[in-house]
């Protein structure tokens, strides 16, 4: 009987539900910016949020591996005044994969679950991410730990910064379309020095060296109704350079938007606006999986300074219908700049199966 009036109450409830009044991200005004440690937690008024660390690893035998570990926070229409400890009112999603070129091998695994029972949360102090058994958090020294038991793999990484936080956009305020309300808050963390160990199925541990850039990001609208997807990349350059660039595309596949911010290795930042930045694809691959047609290898163009990126290997799509409903390219790719590799990066290419939605 008591099940029954709990399921009669959440009807009940359901039925007169408000939806929920989202958070936009807005300029900030002059000299603001993001604050920190507090920004590096969650933001649960905002509709979607992710941390996502993107890295080169290498082996003991100098095997290049490539790896992504992403957690979204999702916001859902479920009314905040719903008493249910039931609702879903906050989501938690875990996507996270292994590049292991030499094998030919992309691995891949995904995990989703609402908030809430100490199965699932996002800390809005510091960062602090439980999915499962899946979990990332940010040490007082700075320092990251994650562990992802994940299918076929697992990850126990330790990232300790060696830079400043980099400020996307105007102050952590990162326009992504013609409207400012199609915007976000972002910031990097480039040039993190990894270690830790990949135990395989087989129980195998093997130990990796390598450098992660991790970006942490938030909005309630970064697509508007004539965006499509998007071209992303982070890149640790070898010189200690950082360099963030990406364009979002329209319902014809051309540039809607894009921006770009590169950090020199002297410290001096550099942003570039949307006439200053170009996606040109070098090499498509298609899958076999999707039939889906990516720009695996790409001219990018910032300023007057021209950037070449190729794959580690060509297949690197991520099906995640099980959990954010996405098919997307993700992949580790090599930085050259006039002929010449200067650096290593992660290349991010969405809504070429079917329009994104967040």
């Amino acid at each position: 009987m008591r099940i029954l009036l709990l399921l009669l109450l959440a009807l009940c409830t359901s039925l007169f539900a408000a939806p929920p009044v989202f958070s936009p991200a807005v300029p900030l005004a002059d000299g603001k910016a993001l604050v920190f440690p507090r920004d590096f937690g969650a933001h649960p008024s905002f509709r979607t949020e992710w941390w996502y660390a993107t890295g080169w690893l290498t082996t003991a035998e100098g095997k290049p591996v490539g790896y992504q570990v992403t957690f979204f926070r999702s916001r859902t229409d479920t009314d905040d005044a719903n008493p249910s400890q039931f609702a879903p009112k906050q989501l938690v999603i875990g996507h996270a994969a292994l590049s292991d070129a030499a094998n030919g091998k992309l691995l891949h695994d995904e995990r989703s679950a609402r908030a809430g029972f100490g199965l699932a949360f996002a800390s809005e102090t510091d960062t602090d991410i439980k999915l499962h058994d899946w979990r990332m958090t940010r040490g007082a020294d700075g320092r990251y730990k994650m562990t992802i038991p994940a299918s076929g793999f697992t990850l126990e990484l330790v990232l300790a910064p060696t830079q400043p936080v980099l400020l996307q956009g105007r102050g952590g305020y990162s326009r992504k379309g013609p409207q400012p309300d199609q915007a976000s808050y972002y910031y990097s963390k480039p040039q993190l020095k990894t270690s830790g160990t990949i135990v395989g199925a087989d129980g195998k541990r093997t130990a990796v060296t390598g450098v992660t850039w991790l970006d942490h990001e938030w909005s309630s609208l970064v697509l508007g109704t004539e965006g499509v997807g998007w071209d992303w990349v982070g890149a640790n350059l070898d010189d200690g350079g950082a360099l963030m660039a990406f364009r979002v595309r329209d319902r014809q596949n051309g540039k809607l938007w894009a921006h770009a911010t590169w950090r020199d290795a002297s410290g001096k930042i550099t942003q570039f606006g949307p006439q200053d930045v170009t996606f040109t694809p070098r090499t498509r691959w298609r899958s076999p999986r999707t039939g889906a047609e990516y720009p695996v290898a790409v001219t990018l163009d910032t300023g007057g300074t021209r950037w070449q990126l190729d794959p580690l290997q060509p297949d690197q799509e991520l099906d995640s219908r099980r959990s954010t409903g996405a098919v997307y390219w993700e992949g580790a790719v090599t930085v050259r700049r006039d002929g010449r590799q200067v650096g290593r990066a992660y290349l991010e290419l969405t809504g070429y199966v079917r329009p994104m939605k967040l």
